[in-house]
């Protein structure tokens, strides 16, 4: 049986792919069935730096959303806008204001080149650019924002997922709180010279995503294992997150899990044998009638 090794996950215009070792792809349409299997008696490799693989084929641990070594790691950051570590980058670069739920707003930065695949990498519900101009000056702005208005320039993981099933309906809702941000950003003092302001125009992710009408989440794959499967239904994609419709309920798997595991196809019949960390009800919920 045929065993590729994911590389991870890609958004395209056309939504999001999983990439393979060696070139290949799959697409992920709404409602297809996932199902694959981790190669018996496999290891985790690290994914490798910038392009190039790990020089030591190093093992790297279930549960590492980076899927790199210590050293692959370092590599992967020595020049890196992220890191602050490629200041003198030449290509223009956008500031933007990314709402993932109620409270949930960041400010970024990304190389106007990628257009929006920053956002959608990050699973962002809705967005709106800030400005346009030089990295430095991008950054600038950044951390204005930061100071002056408290906007933080992450948001973790954990909580966007929890906010996906109760998101407003309406996109005009669910941009309100950017919408005032942006406008409160717009009459900050300080805002730097070199950087050209955009309007607000959010853009909306929901139909994208697939979130209109998303159930609930019962729990996260925590990690795969060598022989373990995963099977289920794709009912949205946000960012890496696949939400997949099993028999015990939606559950999500982030697929920068998958990264560096050598897998197969798995019967479409077939269970989730992979741990699962299971979300805790809110206060109040009913889980049961009896």
């Amino acid at each position: 049986m045929a065993v590729w090794t994911c590389s991870g996950l890609r958004w395209s215009a056309d939504g999001p792919v999983l990439a393979w070792r060696g070139g290949r792809a799959s697409t992920l349409p709404r409602g297809k069935r996932v199902a694959f299997r981790v190669a018996e008696g496999g290891v985790r490799r690290c994914s490798g730096a910038r392009g190039n693989a790990c020089a030591t084929g190093a093992v790297v641990p279930g549960r590492s959303t980076g899927a790199r070594c210590e050293e692959c790691a370092r590599l992967e950051r020595a020049r890196s806008v992220a890191a602050d570590t490629a200041v003198d980058d030449p290509r223009p670069y956008r500031v933007y204001l990314a709402w993932f739920g109620p409270g949930l707003v960041k400010v970024g930065i990304t190389a106007v080149e990628r257009g929006p695949a920053r956002l959608l990498e990050q699973g962002a519900v809705c967005f709106s650019w800030l400005g346009t101009g030089p990295l430095m000056a991008a950054r600038r702005a950044e951390q204005l924002l930061r100071a002056a208005l408290g906007v933080p320039d992450r948001i973790p993981y954990a909580a966007k997922r929890a906010v996906r099933s109760v998101l407003p309906s309406a996109a005009a809702d669910r941009a309100a709180e950017i919408g005032r941000l942006h406008e409160r950003a717009g009459a900050l003092a300080g805002w730097p010279e070199a950087l050209r302001r955009e309007p607000f125009r959010p853009v909306d992710h929901v139909p994208v995503f697939g979130l209109a009408s998303l159930p609930a989440a019962v729990g996260q794959i925590r990690e795969l294992v060598p022989g373990g499967t995963v099977c289920g239904d794709l009912v949205a994609a946000a960012g890496p997150d696949l939400h997949l419709a099993t028999g015990d309920g939606v559950v999500v798997l982030d697929t920068r899990l998958m990264t560096g595991w050598q897998l197969a196809p798995a019967a479409d019949g077939g269970q989730l044998t992979v741990p699962v960390s299971r979300y805790t009800p809110m206060p109040g919920e009913q889980q049961e009638l009896f």
